[in-house]
């Protein structure tokens, strides 16, 4: 090479093409359309148990919707997938019909069983005992509890749907046909679908709509209403028979579905168990009540469209501008969404959350634990969660043989 153009080779050399910094690369929460209307993919379990406790155990709406809105705010921003937040169901279920038989549950009590809720699970979390716990669940276990998950979910919605034959099928067989259309989201149409056939069979909740005033609250500290008494039974009636089902779905199930659909966004049940915590003390502190991540939840919202936190970030906004504005409609708002409605939506989540956990094992043995453990699933998870590690053992041992 000649001595001079090597000498403006090496004064001038080619410039290089910048590197990709590590932040282009990072995972950004979207809002579009298809966002937009995957945030509705959890109204199936999200109404029904909130117009139970406003309604029948008549706590305020103003705190439920708060620690809701705030809590899927945080948990999009953080987690950046359609990281769900949905109500404890078994929690729920004893406290909206009053099932403890032996002690009265009131709002207060509701209240105490979100803060040691919260409680239990920081400490399971920050420890790394729930990571420990989670270790011990085998496979066959994990896909048992989402299948029979994913079928209970299913089996809910087809009993709701029944409340309305005709509104049901009319909207299944209308979200079906546009679920593979990218242009117009189902969700909408099939909210709207619903909010119709809500004005038509139901005036009394449109005429309390329309009657709704602007009206603007702030957070109160609920927690300095606390009794004893409100936290001993939040804690033994509430919280203790509610911690199995959580572990089962709202730590392991959910960090399976969360790093299968999103493997560039993963989760450790450390962290799941440790967000747990952190949200139902908020949440207690404000009036809410005690709130969890399921699996379902997420099968809802992506089946619906999401991809992002930002679904999560769009519902939970607009639970804040409900709670702190029209707080005192809430219930009229939810009930003008028919039950069949709802069931739909319950119905196409259970599907989407049973497809995801079609990979079942090569050994016969495991896949027998894996069918066990979804019908137990299907009627309590915390029961279906011990069986599960009961028959991985014996299929271990090699006692239970096919």
């Amino acid at each position: 090479m000649h001595p001079k153009r090597a000498e403006q080779t090496l004064e001038s050399p080619v410039p290089e093409k910048p590197l990709i910094r590590q932040s282009d690369l990072a995972p950004r929460n979207r809002f579009d359309r298809m966002e937009w209307a995957g945030a509705f993919g959890d109204f199936g379990t999200l109404i029904p148990f909130v117009v139970g406790y406003i309604g029948v155990l008549k706590m305020d709406p103003y705190g439920v919707l708060l620690a809701f809105g705030i809590a899927m705010v945080v948990c999009g921003a953080y987690y950046k997938t359609p990281f769900p937040v949905q109500p404890m169901k078994a929690i729920g279920a004893v406290a909206i019909t009053q099932a403890a038989q032996t002690a009265v549950i009131t709002p207060a009590a509701v209240y105490g069983a979100s803060l040691a809720t919260g409680l239990l699970w920081l400490v399971l979390g920050l420890t790394g005992a729930a990571s420990r716990i989670a270790k011990l669940v085998s496979r066959p276990v994990i896909v048992g509890i989402i299948l029979g998950l994913g079928m209970s979910f299913m089996l809910e919605g087809v009993k709701m749907m029944a409340t309305h034959w005709v509104i049901a099928a009319v909207g299944l067989a209308g979200t079906l046909l546009l679920l593979i259309n990218r242009r117009v989201p189902a969700m909408f149409l099939l909210l709207l679908f619903g909010a119709i056939c809500g004005m038509i069979l139901n005036p009394d909740a449109v005429q309390a709509l329309t009657a709704a005033s602007v009206e603007v609250r702030a957070p109160r500290f609920v927690l300095l209403e606390l009794t004893w008494n409100d936290l001993l039974i939040g804690l033994v009636f509430l919280a203790l028979p509610q911690l199995p089902l959580t572990l089962g779905n709202a730590v392991i199930a959910i960090r399976d579905e969360n790093n299968r659909l999103f493997p560039d966004r993963p989760v450790t049940d450390k962290g799941v168990a440790t967000s747990t915590g952190l949200m139902n003390i908020a949440g207690a502190a404000v009036g809410g009540v005690p709130m969890c991540h399921g699996a379902g939840g997420m099968a809802g919202h992506v089946a619906f469209g999401a991809r992002t936190g930002g679904a999560l970030i769009i519902v939970g906004t607009l639970l804040l501008v409900l709670a702190v504005f029209f707080s005192g409609s809430i219930d009229a708002l939810f009930r003008l969404f028919p039950a069949a409605i709802l069931g739909v939506i319950l119905f196409l989540t259970g599907a989407q959350l049973a497809l995801g956990s079609c990979e079942f094992s090569k050994d016969k043995g495991e896949r027998f634990v894996t069918l066990v453990t979804a019908a137990f699933a299907m009627w309590n998870i915390g029961v279906a969660f011990l069986v599960g590690i009961a028959g991985c053992y014996l299929v271990k041992r090699g006692w239970l043989r096919l």
